[in-house]
């Protein structure tokens, strides 16, 4: 397939032909969430090229570890791994086939059109926070799991795709199986953003961006730095309680 490479003042896209309109559109976004981040993080990187991928076979090509993260993903969340990030580039299928992906349930298109600037998101928040990835080394691949909710839910919090998670949360929690606090790997694309947004419900957009860029250490530690006053038992119980408003139940 032959690449086209449109430019914007700060990205980059690198697409199919048929891709163009939809390059610009993301492009845009792009810009768009630098803005409303360069005045939170300590690094939000221009000069990033956002790789459009035509299929999903391409994509999982490029970046295999998308589709494994993809199949180790929770049924009700799966639909919205859509893509990867590095150091300089972000992996993404093209948006007419995240259209494609939607669902009928209500935020489900929205979601999926934020995934470009979810995973921008989770880039500053690696580039910001020496303990997450990217760049990706022996030991990021090791603690990925661990802390995959950090990585993800920043990404979607400051992306705004946890406003439109809503319905997605009530069909997982509609599950048999009750999700673990923090959120495990299967969980994390769809309920990181969660713990975000308690964070922020209680304490502030600050709060939320201290636990974004805070080195983790421990996951019980970090829990317990950023919920202060409660124990981990407390916190998970508000967080439970946090889940089901967001999600209706």
């Amino acid at each position: 397939m032959a690449w086209i490479e449109t430019q914007s003042p700060n990205f980059a896209a690198r697409h199919a032909e048929a891709d163009g309109d939809d390059a610009d559109g993301v492009l845009e976004l792009l810009e768009g969430v630098r803005e409303q981040l360069s005045g939170l993080f300590p690094v939000v990187p221009a000069g990033v090229t956002a790789v459009i991928h035509s299929n999903a076979a391409q994509l999982a090509l490029a970046q295999p570890a998308a589709a494994v993260l993809r199949a180790l993903t929770a049924p009700a969340s799966r639909r919205y791994v859509a893509g990867w990030c590095s150091t300089n580039e972000i992996h993404l299928l093209a948006p007419r086939l995240l259209r494609a992906r939607a669902s009928s349930v209500p935020g489900s298109l929205e979601m999926l059109m934020l995934v470009p600037a979810a995973l921008y998101g989770q880039l500053v928040a690696g580039l910001s926070n020496p303990g997450l990835p990217p760049p990706f080394r022996p030991r990021s691949w090791l603690d990925a799991p661990t802390w995959a909710w950090l990585s993800a839910g920043a990404g979607q919090w400051f992306s705004g795709q946890t406003a439109h998670a809503r319905p997605a949360i009530a069909n997982r929690l509609r599950e048999s199986e009750q999700p673990s606090f923090p959120p495990k790997l299967r969980d994390a694309q769809l309920l990181g953003g969660s713990v975000f947004d308690l964070v922020a419900s209680e304490s502030g957009e600050q709060a939320a961006i201290r636990l974004a860029v805070e080195p983790p250490g421990d996951p019980r530690e970090l829990i317990a730095r950023n919920f202060p006053g409660r124990s981990l038992t407390d916190t998970e119980g508000v967080w439970r309680a946090h889940l089901a408003r967001l999600g209706g139940v």
